[in-house]
């Protein structure tokens, strides 16, 4: 027969001149260990709770939209189309991702440019253009296209795009804010060769800049007194009692960006937008 376990243990422990004895029992034992177990069972769940707590990462639309964004495909013109499209505008084609005009190949009635599908705000835009000898043509921001509204001019400011043999003037090459600032120095390559404009639209500082070839030529403010003043002796100021059709240039923080349609050839390649 099995003899029963003694769970009591005698043990005699002395405290100075005195002998006690004490009893130690399994159950204490397992108090004990069960205990461990509780604590370590806590522990581990805080450590689960402490990760829990940590928020996940959000990728929302400002951290996506923080990428160059190219407005070139390589074969096709998805992503513009004709200021005020009929349908009937003829004049612009792709090939191996560069963009042409071409004015004898242009039909239609009305301004041919062409405009972004998006509207923009605060940008950097990287550009880069060729001409034939003879022609121009520009880059425009803030534009709005509205029935009312001609050409994309009346609208949205102009960074000049020209053959530097053909300028009007200092304020009128390229690289100018057209009709304002002049560039501060010339570094435009002849017709026919590739140039680049990294220009940035900043509202955020209201600021924006242009770099040439590399070099940066001009700077400028994009609204408030510094602005208006820049406007008012240019042909852009009270421009609706031109004989345009309505004017309200540079107004719009947010418009479509826009290449400009001119005589002769122009080309482009390369056009990358990134959204501040």
């Amino acid at each position: 027969m099995n003899q029963p376990i003694n769970l009591l243990v005698e043990q005699e422990e002395k405290v100075g001149n005195y002998k006690f004895k004490t009893i130690k029992t399994m159950k204490k034992i397992l108090i004990l260990f069960t205990s461990i177990l509780i604590l370590s069972c806590n522990n581990s769940n805080q450590n689960k709770n402490s990760v829990d707590s940590i928020p996940m990462t959000k990728i929302n639309e400002s951290s996506m939209n923080s990428e160059w964004v190219s407005l070139i495909q390589q074969n096709t013109m998805d992503g513009w189309h004709y200021f005020q499209d009929n349908g009937k505008k003829t004049g612009w084609d792709i090939k191996d991702g560069v963009l042409t005009f071409t004015s004898a190949n242009a039909k239609g009635k009305g301004d041919k440019s062409l405009v972004s599908d998006k509207e923009y705000t605060s940008f950097k835009i990287h550009l880069e253009w060729k001409v034939s000898p003879g022609s121009n043509s520009g880059f425009f921001w803030g534009v709005k296209e509205d029935e009312k509204y001609e050409f994309p001019f009346v609208t949205g400011p102009e960074i000049q795009i020209l053959d530097p043999k053909n300028p009007d003037g200092p304020l009128t090459q390229a690289g100018a804010l057209y009709g304002m600032i002049a560039p501060s120095e010339w570094v435009t390559n002849p017709a026919g060769e590739w140039n680049s404009y990294d220009i940035t639209i900043n509202h955020n500082v209201n600021k924006g800049t242009v770099v040439h070839n590399g070099t940066k030529i001009v700077e400028f403010p994009l609204s408030g007194d510094e602005w208006d003043a820049m406007v008012e002796p240019t042909k852009f100021n009270n421009c609706d009692q031109k004989p345009w059709q309505n004017c309200d240039f540079g107004k719009f923080k947010t418009g479509r960006i826009s290449i400009q349609d001119h005589p002769g050839v122009i080309s482009f390649r390369n056009i990358k937008i990134l959204e501040l």
